[in-house]
């Protein structure tokens, strides 16, 4: 069984988006929520300042506090080391957003499920992807499980242009996403937090 991770290339992304487009459109998101966003930072004293552009989503952590603190087991991890959400049981009491340092996850409500991206009237696309959505539940990146069944690469993979996320098998010697961990020295966000996060970021 594969553990599935992925690593972002801090010196690669150029902040375009792309990926938090991609997701919303992938996983049918309202508008206003990205289970993945791009947050720069300015580095440096004038006039030697450079940006630096950090990609975010869920960390899909092996030691993940979401899961500890959910009351009804509504947060659990796949066996391929997935963090996932049954929707069935999760009663939206926000213990897993307090709970997580990355702060990756959201509430559906009522309100995101009225409004239209281009407006108050929904798209037919919009009008098939929010059904999928249940009221009151916590929703956040699933590494598209979808797409990874069928051997795909999760959709903010597929699409950034630059390349600067790389998805792969964190046990597998001979995956890219080993490699680059190890030649490059890649590092775990908030690493001090010991959630042994499966992203990895390279600089």
């Amino acid at each position: 069984m594969p553990r599935w991770g992925m690593v972002l290339d801090l010196k690669r992304c150029v902040g375009c988006n792309a990926c938090a487009v991609a997701c919303m459109q992938e996983n049918s998101l309202p508008s206003g929520m990205m289970w993945t966003k791009t947050v720069s930072e300015e580095i440096g004293i004038y006039p030697n300042v450079t940006r630096a552009y950090i990609p975010m989503l869920c960390n899909h952590c092996e030691n993940a506090p979401c899961e500890r603190v959910c009351p009804t087991k509504a947060t659990y991890i796949t066996d391929d080391g997935l963090i996932m959400v049954d929707e069935n049981k999760c009663i939206g009491c926000g213990a897993c957003y307090t709970a997580c340092p990355y702060k990756n996850r959201h509430l559906m409500e009522k309100k995101h499920l009225k409004k239209g991206h281009y407006g108050a009237e929904l798209t037919p696309f919009e009008t098939q992807g929010y059904p999928r959505f249940e009221v009151g539940t916590m929703v956040k990146c699933t590494f598209c499980h979808e797409r990874i069944a069928e051997g795909l690469d999760p959709a903010c993979v597929f699409t950034c242009p630059t390349e600067a996320r790389v998805f792969g098998d964190l046990d597998d010697p001979e995956s890219e996403v080993r490699r680059l961990i190890q030649s490059r020295k890649g590092y775990q966000p908030l690493a001090q937090h010991n959630t042994k996060s499966k992203v990895f970021y390279i600089d």
